[in-house]
């Protein structure tokens, strides 16, 4: 079983970050999956949630994503994002006032985006 797995996190408009890891944590349709080298091959969709990705030189990458796919299979792992950022590119308070602002419309959908957007930038 090799020690780490190839990560590709790609968003419709751009590649998110791509590199080396030795676990990936993601929400799929079936709940929770985390991924590790040796994994058995998956293919799933992805639901709106933090994704952590914890890197082969000790580190932690965590990404906002918003529906998609994810796909596993010898040893390379494919998130195909329809929204994708990362943590550090998220602008907290814009995301709280996003949030603040779907509660009071009653957006359940832009109400999803906001949370996920917040514990992706203050979990990292």
């Amino acid at each position: 079983m090799a020690a780490e797995l190839h990560v590709e996190l790609v968003a419709a408009d751009r590649q998110v970050w791509s590199g080396e890891a030795r676990l990936v944590v993601a929400r799929t349709a079936s709940g929770d999956i985390g991924v590790m080298p040796g994994h058995q091959p998956l293919l799933s969709v992805l639901e709106s949630g933090p994704v952590t990705i914890r890197t082969s030189d000790g580190g932690t990458v965590v990404a906002a994503v918003h529906g998609g796919f994810i796909s596993f299979a010898d040893n390379k792992l494919s998130l195909l994002a329809e929204i994708a950022e990362l943590a550090d590119e998220i602008d907290v308070q814009r995301a709280e006032r996003a949030l603040d602002r779907a509660k009071s419309d009653a957006d359940a959908s832009a109400e999803r985006r906001a949370d996920v957007r917040l514990r992706a930038a203050t979990t990292s």
